[in-house]
C-alpha cells in the first residue's frame, strides 16, 4: 500500500467508522454470534499473495462486526463504559503511525515528556494532593499503564520491595539475607475487601504472597471502615502475619461504594505510623469513579485531599473519561519506589540523558519494557473538551442514573433499590415475599431484558441477594435512551409478576 493507495483507504475507514457511530443505535448490543463462528469464515491459512484493501474492509462489516459487542451503544448498561471519541481516535492513529517502543527518553523525548505534561495535567483536574505532582514536593508523578490490573501489580511489587528493604534485619548477606527475605516474604500478606477488584488478589498470587479478603456490609453501605480494617490488622498480627499491602476504592465493581480514607488512614497509623518502617502501603483504585474527579463536588464529597496519606491512586481514562482504551493513569507519591523496585539496567539502553539522570525513563515504572505513545489520545481529548467539556460530560450522564433511580422508586410494587444511584450506576432487584422469590424474579427479568438486543445489564449478588446493575455512563446515551430501557425493564417486569 503506498501512499495514494493508503489515503483513499484511510478516507474510506474514516467514513465507515463515521457511518458506524452515527447508527450504532441500530444494531443489537452484544453479539450473538456461537464460539468459533470466525473460524468457519475465515480460511485456514494466511494469503500467499496480498489483497486489495476493499476486500479486506468488506469483512469488516460481513465477519467481524457480527462478533462485535458494541460498548459505545445508548443501550451498553453493562459493566463500566469503555468510552471513546473522536479526539482519542485521531490520538490513536497518530501513535500508530509514530510507532515506536519509547522505553527510554532518548526513544523519542515527546513521548516522555508529553506523558509527565498531561498527567500532571490530570492531576490537577482531578485535584489530588500536590505530592502526587511530578514536580511535587515528593517528586511523585503518574505514568500510564494498560489497565488498572497492571497498576495493582506494579504498586503490589514497589511495596513489597520497600517493605523488605525496611524490615529485613540490617548487617546480613549472602545467604543468610536470602533466607531472612525468603522467611519475611512467606509471612507477608496483601489485604482487599470482599468488594475489592479481583485484581488485588491476582496481583497478589503473581507475586507469590499471601492474600486475605475483608469482608464488608451493607450496613456500612459495602464500604471498608477504619474498625473493620482494624480488626483485620489485628487478626494478622495474632497470626504471626505482616501486612503489606491494601487496596482502598473510590467506586467498587458492583456497587460504586467509596472506603473510609479518614477511618483506614487512622486504623493504620495505629497499626504502624506513617513514614515508619513497615507501613503498609495503601493503593486507592479509582479506575472507574475516578473520572468523576474532575467535578470539584466530587472531589469535596470523597475527601480526596486525604489520599496525601497514601502511597498510590490510579484510575482509568479509557472508562469514563473519553479515551478509548488503554489508558489507566497511575499516581504515585514519591518515583523513588517505583524506580528502586523495577529498575534493570543493560547496556544497550544507556544514553547520556538517562544516565546522567536528567530525565525520567518510564520502564522504571512500569512491568513491561516497551510502551506506546498513549499521552497523545489523552492530550487531543483534554484540549478538545476542555476542563468545563469533560465536567458537562460527567454530570450529564451521573444525571441519567438519578433520573433511573427516580422511575425505580416510582414502581415500589416492581422494584428495590439495594445501592445507589452513585456514580451513574444503581444496584435494584425485583420485589417479592422472600430473598428466594426475589432473586428467582430479578434473575429472569435480567435475561428476559438481555434477550431483546436492545439493551444489556449486568448482575452481581449482594449477601445473597441477585441484583441488576445498570449504567448509565456511555457517551452515546442520552435520556431517551434510560427511558426506553426503564420501559423495557418495567413492562418485562410486570410479565414476570404474572409468572411467578
Amino acid at each position: 500500500m503506498d501512499s495514494k493507495e493508503f489515503r483513499e483507504a484511510a478516507v474510506s475507514s474514516i467514513d465507515e467508522i463515521i457511518s458506524y457511530y452515527d447508527n450504532i443505535g441500530e444494531r443489537n448490543v452484544v453479539s450473538t454470534v456461537e464460539p468459533g463462528y470466525l473460524r468457519k469464515l475465515l480460511p485456514s491459512e494466511a494469503p500467499a499473495d496480498g489483497e486489495p484493501w476493499s476486500d479486506i474492509q468488506q469483512d469488516i462489516e460481513g465477519k467481524i462486526l457480527p462478533g462485535i459487542t458494541h460498548w459505545q451503544h445508548p443501550g451498553f448498561h453493562a459493566f463500566f463504559p469503555c468510552a471513546t471519541s473522536y479526539p482519542s481516535i485521531l490520538g490513536e492513529l497518530y501513535s500508530a503511525a509514530l510507532s515506536g517502543a519509547c522505553f527510554n527518553w532518548i526513544c523519542s523525548p515527546a513521548v516522555t515528556e508529553l506523558e509527565t505534561i498531561v498527567l500532571d495535567w490530570l492531576a490537577k483536574i482531578l485535584g489530588l494532593p500536590t505530592c502526587y505532582l511530578s514536580m511535587g514536593p515528593t517528586r511523585g508523578g503518574g505514568v500510564i499503564q494498560g489497565s488498572a490490573s497492571e497498576a495493582v501489580l506494579t504498586a503490589m511489587v514497589a511495596a513489597r520491595d520497600k517493605y523488605l528493604r525496611e524490615t529485613t534485619p540490617a548487617g546480613l548477606e549472602g545467604d543468610a539475607l536470602e533466607d531472612a527475605i525468603a522467611h519475611k516474604r512467606s509471612r507477608m500478606v496483601a489485604l482487599a475487601t470482599s468488594m475489592t477488584h479481583s485484581s488485588t488478589k491476582k496481583a497478589a498470587i503473581i507475586l507469590g504472597v499471601r492474600f486475605i479478603t475483608i469482608p464488608v456490609s451493607a450496613e456500612d453501605g459495602y464500604a471498608l471502615t477504619g474498625p473493620v480494617l482494624a480488626a483485620a490488622l489485628e487478626n494478622c498480627r495474632a497470626r504471626g502475619l505482616e501486612p503489606f499491602f491494601l487496596t482502598a476504592t473510590l467506586g467498587t465493581t458492583d456497587t460504586c461504594a467509596v472506603d473510609d480514607f479518614d477511618g483506614i488512614s487512622s486504623s493504620l497509623a495505629d497499626f504502624v505510623p506513617a513514614g515508619s518502617p513497615g507501613e503498609v502501603w495503601v493503593h486507592i483504585d479509582a479506575a472507574y469513579a475516578g473520572a468523576a474527579l474532575v467535578c470539584p463536588e466530587v472531589q469535596e464529597a470523597t475527601e480526596i485531599s486525604l489520599i496525601d496519606r497514601f502511597h498510590s491512586f490510579d484510575m482509568n481514562m479509557h472508562k469514563w473519561l473519553l479515551t478509548n482504551f488503554d489508558a489507566s493513569c497511575l499516581f504515585v507519591r514519591d518515583r523513588e519506589w517505583f524506580t528502586r523496585a523495577l529498575t534493570i539496567n543493560q547496556a544497550v539502553y544507556s544514553n547520556t540523558a538517562s544516565d546522567g539522570g536528567l530525565v525520567t525513563d518510564y520502564r522504571e515504572w512500569q512491568i513491561p519494557l516497551g510502551r506506546r505513545f498513549r499521552s497523545l489520545k489523552i492530550w487531543f481529548v483534554m484540549r478538545s473538551y476542555g476542563v468545563n467539556g469533560l465536567q458537562a460530560y460527567i454530570r450529564r450522564t451521573t444525571q441519567l442514573g438519578e433520573d433511573f433511580a427516580s422511575w425505580l422508586r416510582a414502581r415500589p410494587g416492581l422494584f428495590e433499590i439495594l445501592t445507589g444511584p452513585s456514580f451513574a450506576l444503581t444496584v435494584f432487584r425485583m420485589v417479592g415475599k422472600d430473598t428466594g422469590e426475589c432473586n428467582a424474579r430479578t434473575k429472569k427479568l435480567c435475561d428476559r431484558v438481555n434477550a431483546t438486543g436492545k439493551m444489556w445489564v449486568t448482575s452481581t449478588l449482594l449477601d445473597g441477594r441477585f441484583a441488576i446493575r445498570m449504567m448509565t455512563g456511555v457517551r452515546t446515551t442520552e435520556k431517551e435512551h434510560v427511558e426506553a430501557a426503564f420501559q423495557t425493564l418495567a413492562e418485562n417486569a410486570e410479565d414476570v409478576l404474572k409468572t411467578t
